[in-house]
């Protein structure tokens, strides 16, 4: 299954209160590794960018003036993500979001189009009780180097979700790869490629060895070697 590492930027925290898609982006990856293919906008959201929000991601409305409209990019991001899995860090609120334009524009919700929703912070908690588990915190604690990131951008932002991912998931990755591998057996072996078996016969000084051994345990009591050599020639 094709896997879409995907992460948006808003106008704001909460969508219910009118806010808006102003960045979307979504890198692909398969068999865990980036193909080249991604899917990247900027947004024009048609209201006002709160002045936190701006804080974070750094995106200006003067910026997305000239930019097209979640509308216009909608039947292209529904292409791209199409059937995939689709992993996003605090899916909910990503999801939320894109739903909401969706709606908007009368198309179905996110999880009618892709195959699998997969939330990496929910997994991150679960590996990680009681610690922080922002991507920051993912990417110090992996060793993925995050020095560009200075502000929240959504296709940076994916990218590095990606890594982390893979990170997290290494161990699981290696288990499913061994159970995929076929078990060997020697159903499968030709006996003509084997090498014969080798059969070293004990030589005349081992033989003699052999029996002096077993007439001292017979001085020293019952011999059982003898007993039962004695019953079968009886």
């Amino acid at each position: 299954m094709r896997q879409i590492f995907l992460d948006t930027e808003t106008t704001g925290l909460y969508h219910a209160q009118g806010h808006r898609v102003i960045e979307v982006a979504a890198v692909e990856v398969l068999n865990r590794r980036f193909t080249k293919q991604h899917f990247h906008y900027y947004l024009n959201p048609d209201r006002e960018i709160d002045q936190g929000a701006q804080e974070v991601h750094g995106i200006s409305l003067e910026f997305l003036q000239d930019k097209p409209r979640f509308a216009d990019i909608a039947q292209d991001l529904i292409a791209f993500i199409a059937d995939s899995e689709l992993i996003m860090h605090n899916a909910p609120f990503d999801v939320g979001f894109l739903n909401c334009e969706f709606g908007l524009i009368e198309q179905p919700p996110v999880e009618r189009i892709v195959a699998k929703v997969t939330d990496t912070l929910k997994i991150a908690k679960e590996m990680r009780p009681g610690q922080r588990n922002s991507l920051d915190a993912l990417c110090r604690h992996f060793g993925i180097d995050n020095s560009r990131r200075t502000l929240h951008g959504a296709l940076l932002d994916a990218e590095l979700l990606a890594d982390v991912y893979m990170a997290m998931t290494r161990g699981q990755d290696s288990l499913m790869m061994e159970l995929d591998k076929p078990h060997k057996s020697n159903a499968g072996i030709n006996p003509q490629s084997t090498q014969p078996l080798l059969i070293a016969l004990a030589n005349l000084a081992e033989i003699t060895a052999h029996e002096e051994y077993l007439a001292a345990l017979a001085k020293s009591g019952d011999c059982v070697w003898q007993s039962l050599s004695l019953s079968s020639e009886n």
